[in-house]
């Protein structure tokens, strides 16, 4: 019988340091996987294009938009936006093809929309 309790006490002793030992090192794991890097959603209805963009660091976005031969035609700063949201509407607009260009802390994404 006093064997039988040396071995539970043991027992719970292992487990006890074991899950304390276990917890702090997992949970420094944990934050350090987590890492979330998100694109702009780009999202074209007809003559429409619209831009969607989680800034989770709230860091400067630029928004700019390019006509075929290269030259500016649109350019916005947003700086401290969780989320960036634009509508283009190209319903308007001269016959071209026209680049959106998204850069944020991540880097540059860029879609382009034909207007017929």
């Amino acid at each position: 019988m006093k064997s039988v309790l040396n071995y539970v006490t043991v027992a719970a002793f292992l487990l006890g340091t074991m899950g304390y030992a276990n917890g702090p090192a997992k949970s420094e794991v944990e934050k350090n996987l987590i890492n979330i890097e998100l694109d702009p959603v780009f999202v074209k209805k007809g003559e429409k294009l619209f831009v969607n963009l989680l800034n989770l660091s709230k860091e400067k976005v630029t928004l700019k938009v390019y006509d075929s031969q290269n030259r500016l035609v649109f350019k916005e700063t947003v700086s401290g936006e969780l989320v960036v949201e634009k509508a283009f509407n190209f319903e308007k607009a001269f016959k071209d093809s026209y680049t959106v260009v998204v850069v944020d802390e991540s880097g540059t994404y860029k879609e382009t929309i034909s207007v017929k």
